[in-house]
């Protein structure tokens, strides 16, 4: 059953908000919001407003209504095109929460994003505008785009022990020590996987040595598709990090703590002030996202629901589910063979519930995908 606007909006005091991030499909059920009878003047205005914000940005015409309309999916070759078509729809989508529900996110405990997503969240809670947070991501968009260039993506995953950031990374560097090609870990998805992004052999040099490094319980699996290589090292080859710096420095706003407050996935904490936005963000550049101590940070404020805003979120959202189910598959019953499957089977977790007893509540946290909810109201 369908959650009511009413228990929606009494829930905000233990609510996060959960941004989605630039993936390879963007455009989930926009089309949907831009023909409802109710909701598709406002969806319509704010994706025309989105365009000229990245006609005035990079000089070039574009008419994002008319992609959303006729259901034309992005692509890397217009990459730009999903940056703003993803936060103008997170945005307008929060915006119809309160227009015709009279719901005021900025009532929610935090807000989180994953990558362009912590963007979003920080725009919504009025720490930037849209433009100016945008602009340099805009504007350093084609070399992001060229630096995918022969960039793959890779899910590094443990069967056993939790995997170590730093052996991780240490690995990382002595492949990148042989050749003139580049890798990082772009993501800590969990305390047994990671994303990792490679340039060129760099990804088959890392898998052999992996039994001799890490053991044989350790494994990577190479991912299809194209991402430009955010969050890694491979970003300092065009000076990325320190050319968006200087753009920040002439960027307006950025001086306050959002309503409600983020929380970064370049700390996992609630690190930002009314003045380090611009440092955060320099770091969002080339630092991975520790997307797993965000969401132990959720469980740990007492966070009782998740609402994923943006067209089909799809990495948060599965990274919830995945640690529901298998704290459910851990903790599910105390004795007997399906008891002790489960721990055979999750020794990184069976290792950290004891100290990490707010996994426990991963049981509990109610998710909501904003965009469903929305078509699936009856609008008053």
């Amino acid at each position: 059953m369908t959650m009511t606007s009413a228990e929606l909006e009494t829930r905000l005091p233990d609510l996060a908000l959960a941004f989605r991030g630039y993936n390879v499909t963007n455009l989930g059920r926009s089309h949907e919001l831009l023909r409802h009878p109710q909701y598709g003047g406002l969806v319509g205005r704010r994706l025309r407003e989105a365009s000229q914000l990245l006609a005035d940005t990079l000089g070039e015409p574009v008419d994002l209504t008319a992609r959303v309309d006729a259901q034309r999916e992005t692509s890397l070759a217009n990459y730009t095109d999903a940056i703003v078509l993803v936060s103008a729809m997170e945005l307008v989508q929060l915006e119809l929460l309160g227009e015709f529900f009279g719901i005021d996110y900025r009532g929610a405990r935090l807000s989180l994003g994953y990558s362009l997503g912590e963007i979003a969240a920080s725009v919504a809670g009025g720490v930037v505008a849209l433009e100016a947070a945008l602009e340099a991501p805009l504007r350093l968009a084609a070399d992001c785009v060229a630096l995918a260039d022969g960039v793959s993506l890779a899910v590094l995953f443990s069967r056993g022990d939790p995997l170590k950031l730093e052996a991780v990374t240490r690995l990382c560097l002595q492949t990148n020590q042989v050749g003139r090609a580049t890798m990082g870990v772009s993501a800590i998805l969990s305390p047994n996987s990671m994303l990792l992004m490679g340039q060129g052999d760099t990804l088959a040099r890392f898998r052999q040595s992996l039994p001799d490094e890490m053991g044989s319980g350790v494994h990577l699996r190479r991912n299809r598709g194209a991402w430009p290589p955010l969050h890694t090292p491979i970003m300092w080859e065009r000076n990325i990090p320190n050319r968006s710096a200087v753009m920040m420095h002439r960027m307006p706003g950025g001086m306050r703590v959002g309503t409600p407050p983020v929380l970064s996935l370049v700390t996992g904490k609630l690190s930002y002030t009314d003045s380090n936005f611009r440092d955060v963000m320099h770091r969002w550049v080339d630092h991975p996202q520790r997307l797993w101590d965000a969401i132990y940070e959720v469980f740990a404020l007492g966070i009782e629901t998740v609402l994923h805003v943006g067209p089909a979120p799809n990495i948060l959202p599965a990274t919830f589910k995945r640690l529901r189910d298998n704290v459910e598959a851990q903790t599910r019953g105390s004795v007997g063979m399906r008891a002790l499957s489960a721990v055979v089977h999750r020794p990184w977790l069976k290792a950290l519930l004891p100290e990490r007893t707010a996994l426990l509540r991963a049981t509990s946290v109610q998710q909501v995908i904003l965009e469903d909810w929305l078509l699936d109201q009856q609008v008053p």
